[in-house]
């Protein structure tokens, strides 16, 4: 999800730009799409400075055992963590380093407690002819001169240097808009599995960057175990977390849901449901992490918002469409975006993101919070318009749940 807001953008930009939200009709009501870098990599490890809690002293690589994360060690690591959008945007760089410095943000979503960023990108970043911009040279010199890619190294070590783990999110294929399947005219799922062969190859080297969101928001044609390799998003999941494996057995392979179950429609991205009768099956084991995206009311009211025991009624919807696969122990889940504008207070959704952090934290369940950017149209972001401070009624949401950053820890001579 990302539809911006901020002054740089005019709104035909922002229509054009498809950063709209978008619904789509079934059964169950109405479900609303969701969501908005050459060179040697330097080696980290994921051992801890402190060596203090579930993130902390992790030993790479990660794996999965039932429902949870672990490191080499079987200690179980939770992602506690938030996007930051703009790769995958016609800046073809993170949103904000207009005003910032880029080392300064990621130092201050240290400060406020995350753990894990997801770094949504398009595939239209690696083309030689999409130049970076919307950035201040004088705040960030080190990025001048630089493409797509390359900016994108500078993300991923800056936040990997800080201690933070990081997940590479395919979200678009290009700068105008998400897709519904994982590939489109411009972008045939062979450049898709090339892409993600080349990161995963590029970023071997660095233990923190812990594997690859697939596709963003699957929904609409994309079906689920009907064997259709058209449209069966599971099969293709498997297609691409084999093609990653073989040049990096280590990544996780993080694998959204669709928008739909039988005769039932919810978030895109948000329905988990087949992976339980069709579950991803890698040659790599132990290597499948499902997400599911989730959203309140100031993005659509559904009518699970409207229902006389809500929120009472909700820890039951998230059971049923992603949080069983958790609590059953059949894999882990990572809930990899939700948000809202009103984070505080009484409001529908104010309740409905402390209901749900609480049903996360209860659980187990790890997450990365949509999003960093104050320019997010729908949701906002863990900053304010000046995107230096930090909203307080977001930090006090996020404070409810965070595991402690891992820290970084060079290799001698790296």
């Amino acid at each position: 999800m990302e539809k911006r807001t901020d002054s740089t953008t005019s709104t035909t930009e922002v229509k054009k730009r498809g950063f709209s939200r978008r619904t789509v009709l079934g059964i169950a009501g109405v479900g609303v799409a969701v969501a908005a870098v050459g060179g040697t990599i330097t080696a980290f490890t994921l051992d801890s400075v402190d060596g203090s809690s579930s993130a902390a002293g992790a030993h790479g690589p990660l794996h999965t055992d039932g429902g949870d994360i672990v490191d080499s060690d079987g200690k179980t690591v939770t992602l506690t963590g938030v996007n930051w959008f703009g790769l995958e945007t016609g800046t073809f760089a993170p949103h904000g380093l207009w005003k910032r410095n880029l080392d300064s943000m990621v130092q201050q979503m240290v400060d406020t407690g995350f753990n894990t960023l997801r770094l949504p990108y398009s595939n239209e970043l690696f083309d030689a002819k999409s130049k970076p911009n919307g950035i201040d040279f004088k705040a960030n010199p080190e990025l001048k001169g630089l493409n797509g890619l390359q900016i994108m190294d500078k993300v991923v070590d800056s936040a990997t240097k800080h201690g933070m783990m990081v997940i590479l999110d395919q979200h678009r294929p290009d700068q105008w808009g998400q897709s519904e399947l994982w590939y489109t005219q411009k972008v045939p799922e062979s450049k898709w599995l090339s892409d993600w062969k080349m990161l995963a190859k590029r970023y071997k080297g660095n233990d923190k960057v812990i594997g690859a969101d697939l596709h963003n928001e699957p929904r609409g044609q994309a079906t689920w175990g009907d064997g259709n390799p058209k449209t069966d998003w599971k099969m293709a999941a498997e297609k691409a977390g084999n093609t990653i494996h073989s040049v990096n057995p280590n990544w996780l392979v993080f694998v959204e849901g669709n928008d739909k179950y039988k005769n039932e429609s919810t978030w895109w991205g948000g329905e988990l449901r087949g992976a339980k009768e069709h579950p991803v099956q890698l040659k790599e084991a132990h290597k499948v992490v499902y997400s599911a995206h989730d959203y309140g009311p100031g993005v659509y009211n559904q009518n699970w918002f409207m229902d006389k025991s809500f929120p009472n009624n909700m820890p039951a919807f998230w059971d049923k469409h992603w949080g069983f696969l958790k609590k059953s122990g059949t894999a882990p889940v990572l809930l990899g975006e939700f948000g809202g504008k009103k984070s505080a207070g009484n409001s529908t959704e104010a309740v409905w993101q402390q209901s749900l952090m609480k049903y996360l934290k209860k659980n187990g369940i790890s997450y990365t919070y949509w999003c960093w950017n104050p320019d997010s149209g729908d949701t906002g972001g863990v900053l304010k318009d000046d995107w230096k401070t930090v909203d307080p009624g977001k930090k006090a949401l996020v404070s409810m749940y965070q595991s402690p950053v891992p820290g970084a820890k060079t290799d001698a001579g790296k």
